[in-house]
């Protein structure tokens, strides 16, 4: 077993785990190699780019690439509004990429039954290494197709390093059908999420108190509904890598936006409300009640999971270290955390953590030591995230990713609640982390 780096100040680590006070800000392990683990609960761009009513995914990119989107289609049981067109090493050397790619896409739309409310056309890095001229695709396909939508997207992981990840470009590209329409003051838009908001989310039952109706392309029947999104005066986005999207969506289409990220501050809170409730041109909610209801329910988990040893892995929720730093502070044992980096909102939370808790261990998730990482523990081990539970090798755990669709100080109560059913009921992790895109259907 490795032992823990223990320095005088943060370092980048180059094993698969540090202290958390020696863990550097905000990158603590250096880059290299890296290790895929089975746990494929998050979404990735097949499962996102579906979210789109009557939507049809077309990826142009070698057997390779296509392989691992064809399957997610597959599992997801969504092939019917799936297609590929297969890069070839003739298309690299005779430099007929513009072609392969109009011929194919015009084959593909010609044998479809029926003519979908979107395609999104996604190319890939190789696009790029070569200068293709995709301008001049687009147009010439409007031109075939006039009429038909066409959504330029990108799976350019190689780029993720850099700049913009293919998740957050998605997320941009996902309302670029959406046109300018009238405004509606009385109606909002949440965007930017994978998952359903929590009905039960008390910032989504003040804004339906306070007289608004909500949007949401998670929840939207048919592409009619998804483009009277544009009537809406004000975007929401709560999902990090959402937020580039909301505020081109915004200012491309003149509504305000506004963040509100799922916090575990209820300084942070607080604050969301108030200018909500001032955008909202209504009085903010009288929150010490929530607060109270927050701290009972922390209180009553306590009680049930006692002095368990817990760990969280960053997939579950978008602020790991703020929920650390929640837990800890009311008395949980967390005694590790699964994260490959540090989220730039979270600055706050690591230096207390760093202060408070320095022989927290931190773990890499993709670093390759962590293939060999001892995962059998003596002890029962209570996991919030599929990552933590596949580490931890425990049936007992949190099954959520992406935050769980929860919103406000009701995820806080929530949170609690699904911790005290993960202590006492077993999963089948094995069964379970494998399956891609949780709240997608699943074939497996």
């Amino acid at each position: 077993m490795l032992e823990l780096l223990h320095g005088s100040s943060p370092v980048q680590c180059e094993n698969e785990r540090i202290r958390m006070g020696d863990a550097a800000w905000p990158a603590p392990f250096l880059p290299g190699l890296e290790y895929n683990s089975p746990a494929h609960g998050t979404w990735n761009i097949v499962h996102t780019g579906m979210l789109i009513p009557d939507s049809h995914q077309i990826y142009v990119c070698a057997a390779n690439c296509n392989r691992g989107v064809i399957l997610t289609a597959a599992e997801m049981n969504a092939v019917d509004r799936f297609s590929s067109i297969v890069i070839q090493e003739e298309n690299l050397i005779n430099g007929d990429m513009e072609e392969l790619v109009i011929e194919g896409v015009t084959e593909i739309l010609l044998k479809l039954e029926r003519k979908p409310s979107v395609v999104l056309l996604f190319t890939v890095c190789i696009h790029h290494f070569m200068g293709c001229d995709l301008g001049y695709i687009y147009s010439t396909l409007r031109e075939r197709f006039p009429g038909q939508c066409f959504v330029d997207c990108y799976m350019d992981p190689i780029m993720q390093k850099g700049g913009m990840t293919p998740d957050e470009k998605l997320r941009i590209r996902l309302y670029a059908p959406l046109v300018k329409r009238k405004k509606n003051r009385r109606q909002i838009n949440i965007i930017g999420n994978d998952l359903p908001t929590d009905p039960d989310s008390d910032i989504l039952a003040f804004i339906k108190e306070s007289g608004y109706e909500v949007k949401d392309i998670t929840s939207c029947n048919d592409f009619e509904e998804y483009l009277s999104m544009a009537e809406s005066f004000l975007n929401i986005t709560s999902y990090p890598s959402a937020k580039k999207g909301g505020d081109i969506l915004s200012k491309r289409l003149e509504m305000e936006h506004l963040y509100m990220p799922q916090s575990f501050s209820y300084e942070e809170l607080d604050a969301q409300f108030f200018r909500l409730a001032d955008i909202l041109g209504t009085n903010p909610p009288e929150t010490a009640q929530l607060k109270k209801k927050c701290e009972m329910s922390l209180e009553k988990a306590k009680e049930q999971i006692g002095d368990t040893r817990i760990s969280i892995d960053a997939s579950a929720v978008p602020r790991i270290l703020g929920l650390t730093r929640l837990l800890l502070s009311h008395g949980f044992r967390v005694f590790r955390i699964y994260t490959d980096g540090f989220s730039p909102e979270e600055e706050g939370d690591y230096h207390w953590l760093r202060e408070h808790y320095p022989d927290l261990e931190v773990c890499a998730t993709i670093h390759p030591g962590m293939r060999i990482f001892p995962r059998k523990s003596q002890e029962k081990i209570l996991a919030i995230g599929q990552k933590a539970a596949y580490f931890s090798q425990t049936p007992y755990f949190v099954n959520m990713v992406e935050g769980g669709g929860l919103f406000g100080y009701s995820a806080i109560c929530r949170l609690a609640e699904r911790m005290c059913e993960a202590f006492f009921e077993e999963k089948d992790t094995k069964d379970l982390i494998v399956r891609k895109g949780l709240g997608c259907e699943s074939c497996i």
